[in-house]
């Protein structure tokens, strides 16, 4: 019997002999690696408590050995790092990136290759990637497939969207992982692009709560000359698989060593806002690229868009079937009379935007193709320099400078690559010689070349130069339809907002669920902002135009709400002039709202069912706080003790009537002034698919305070 025991002694001793362990600064996350019978396998807890169980790593490689097992550990290397950096705009002035780092050298034997894993603890979680240094016997190769395991600890409840190698655009489902399989069908709804991938398999970020209270989030960060990473679910064990987006052969990735792959992240803790907090996805990217910034500003616009999604107009000049680029004269056609890019009805849009204080006006539909644009497969299906006979680009020009109001560019590719990319320095010239110093980007529809996806590495690389490309003649990019954000922003912060999800549009293509927004922040929004483009103050989309029955699933007090909890440093009032013009009281909010911050805290967190944000105004003393519901009535509770004590301010409460629905009455609301300070509390029905905005000024005298009541 003792003989048995130290023969099992030696077993555990050998096979637990690489075992490496690496704790975060503060000690509560603690990463396990080891090699199980040559093996990478990692795991990760949180206090004790399980969130990644034993999970392998690796890479299967086309024409060539697999980088999957069949390792020794060469060299360990731990490090600590700890550095405060200030984002050129963001969610706080200043950012921690704190975390100790796991750099370990693998040797594959019979090939005589080595990779590394590098991991990256942070006290809310853990960052790793593969990368392949300098060497004989690994240059260039082919990713045919990424085996990194996310090994669950159990049956968690997740929030997702189905895996799509084509779009994001879906509205989140809310199961049990065990659930995903029997509920994918219903989930996958149509979309102009989309190419669903299994019936397990789901899109990052993925969010997760726990039975016993623990949340946890993957995804990746700084996707560079990579695919997009999804995940496929083994639900008999409950373990995701990476999968990434093919190209048109069915090749993963083309890599030239040295290089790495993107983080893939694991951000988890004991709270929700834990994880709407977490800075892993900017801290696991580069600092700045560009040594002036001066040029990069938030910005808060109007546009010529929320009109023609509605169908009241369109982008269109004509109604022609078929035009041709060069050889299509608009002068001898006949205008169809919707038309909204046109130069009377755009100056409108600048008058309310510098009546208002808004920085800038959208204009889509102003260049000639619109006729023809989608689902042709067409190569060359916009120029981006030629406007339609109706728009006069110098005479805009000059009256949005005479009313300090900056016109944004918009660029639809239709998909076409090839055609963007021949016509990129030409048409951003043509934006600075014009006065435009932001543009909106759009990829509707199916690639060309074809075959490829909106996700593979090919369109990563066509992302980032395009990014790049704008950043030489200092143009910002609010990039829709491209990959979701990996927290690139840090990096080039010219990157001012992506679509990537499904946003304020599917309003008027049927609606989105009441909890969407709800969701949003803890899945899309931990990669960089998003161009939510809220602000709808008329829910019946009826009313713009009779032949749309879509609702709007929101009351206004809640779409207020939207420009605090749904981050961005590009903010749209989408709606019309004239319907902000019947609701002036409730669009004070809008025009108060600051888009870049000192401080950012949550005040109460549930995944799917509320978010209460509170935000400092960047180099102000003035607080906003927003509150967005789901479809059931809520009470919420807040406390101010955020507000610097012995200070005095005014909070405007933009707030749900007692009798407000999302269905059946949203535009009830009531606007209330009180006095408040540190030691205030404020107890707020919300209404479902409602919530509340609140501004907080400081009080500069008595005088203000008189007849307000205290909170």
């Amino acid at each position: 019997m003792k003989q048995i025991i130290l023969i099992l002694l030696a077993v555990f001793l050998f096979t637990t002999a690489f075992a490496e362990e690496l704790s975060s600064p503060n000690g509560k996350m603690k990463l396990t690696f080891d090699l199980e019978k040559g093996v990478p396998v990692y795991q990760l807890a949180l206090d004790g408590h399980p969130i990644i169980k034993p999970s392998k790593l690796g890479l299967e490689l086309k024409d060539a050995d697999d980088l999957m097992t069949g390792f020794s550990i060469e060299n360990t290397l731990t490090t600590t790092f700890d550095e405060t950096w200030k984002p050129v705009w963001g969610e706080s002035s200043t950012i921690r990136n704190h975390y100790n780092e796991l750099e370990l050298t693998l040797k594959q034997a019979s090939t005589q290759r080595e990779m590394i894993l590098r991991f990256r603890v942070f006290d809310d979680g853990l960052g790793f990637r593969y990368e392949f240094p300098e060497q004989n016997n690994l240059i260039y190769f082919v990713v045919k497939a990424e085996h990194s395991q996310f090994a669950m600890a159990g049956d968690h409840t997740a929030y997702w969207i189905p895996g799509d190698y084509d779009t994001q655009e879906y509205d989140y489902t809310t199961s049990k992982l065990s659930e995903i399989r029997a509920l994918m069908e219903s989930a996958i709804t149509p979309n102009a692009s989309q190419t669903p991938i299994s019936e397990t398999a789901v899109q990052t970020a993925l969010m997760m709560k726990t039975d016993d209270g623990y949340y946890i989030n993957l995804h990746e960060a700084a996707l560079k000359d990579y695919s997009c990473m999804h995940l496929e679910l083994d639900d008999k064990n409950m373990i995701f698989e990476s999968v990434l987006t093919p190209d048109a052969l069915g090749n993963m990735a083309y890599l030239q060593a040295p290089c790495s792959t993107p983080w893939r992240t694991i951000i988890a803790g004991k709270n929700a806002g834990d994880i709407l907090l977490s800075n892993i996805t900017l801290n696991l990217n580069e600092p700045c690229a560009y040594e002036n910034t001066d040029w990069i500003k938030p910005v808060k616009y109007v546009g010529v868009w929320w009109e023609m999604i509605t169908g009241k107009s369109t982008w269109s000049y004509t109604n022609l079937p078929s035009v041709k680029l060069g050889e299509t004269d608009y002068s001898k056609t006949t205008p169809n009379g919707t038309h909204a890019a046109n130069t009377k009805h755009v100056k409108e849009y600048i008058d309310f935007a510098a009546q208002h204080g808004f920085d800038a006006v959208l204009v889509e539909g102003w260049n000639e193709g619109w006729e023809d644009w989608f689902g042709k497969s067409k190569d060359y299906v916009f120029d981006f320099v030629t406007p339609y006979p109706d728009f006069d680009v110098d005479e805009l020009q000059a009256y949005a400078k005479s009313k300090n109001v900056k016109l944004m560019m918009h660029h639809e590719t239709s998909g076409s690559v090839r055609n963007y990319e021949r016509h990129l320095d030409t048409a951003y010239q043509f934006m600075v010689d014009h006065s435009y110093n932001s543009v909106k980007s759009g990829y509707v529809g199916d690639i060309i070349p074809r075959g490829e996806y909106h996700y593979g590495q090919w369109m990563v690389n066509h992302y980032l130069y395009a990014l790049k490309k704008a950043g030489d003649y200092k143009i910002m990019v609010n990039a829709h339809e491209a990959v979701r954000p990996t927290g690139l922003c840090r990096t080039y912060p010219n990157l001012i907002g992506n679509e990537s999800a499904r946003g304020t549009e599917y309003e008027a293509f049927g609606g989105n669920h009441p909890d969407h927004t709800t969701i949003l922040p803890f899945t899309r929004l931990l990669g960089g902002p998003m161009d939510y483009t809220p602000g709808i103050f008329e829910p019946d989309v009826s009313q713009y135009n009779p032949n749309n029955n879509s609702h709007v699933n929101t009351t206004i007090a809640r779409q207020l709400a939207l420009y605090v909890t749904m981050y961005s440093p590009l903010q749209m009032a989408a709606d019309l002039p004239e319907t902000y013009n019947k609701h002036i009281d409730a669009f004070q909010f809008i025009k108060d709202v600051a888009i870049d911050w000192d401080k950012t805290l949550v005040l109460e967190a549930e995944p799917g069912d509320y978010i209460t944000y509170a935000r400092k105004a960047k180099n102000s003393d003035n607080w906003f706080v927003g509150r967005t519901n789901d479809e059931e009535k809520r009470t919420s509770e807040i406390s101010f003790d955020f507000l610097d004590p012995d200070v005095k301010y005014i909070a405007t409460v933009y707030a749900d009537a007692k009798d407000a629905h999302y269905l059946t009455n949203p535009k009830a609301y009531e606007i209330r002034k009180y006095v408040v300070n540190s030691k205030s509390k404020l107890k707020q029905d919300c209404a479902p698919g409602g919530g509340y905005a609140i501004s907080i000024i400081k009080a500069e005298n008595k005088d203000e305070l008189n007849g307000l009541k205290k909170l």
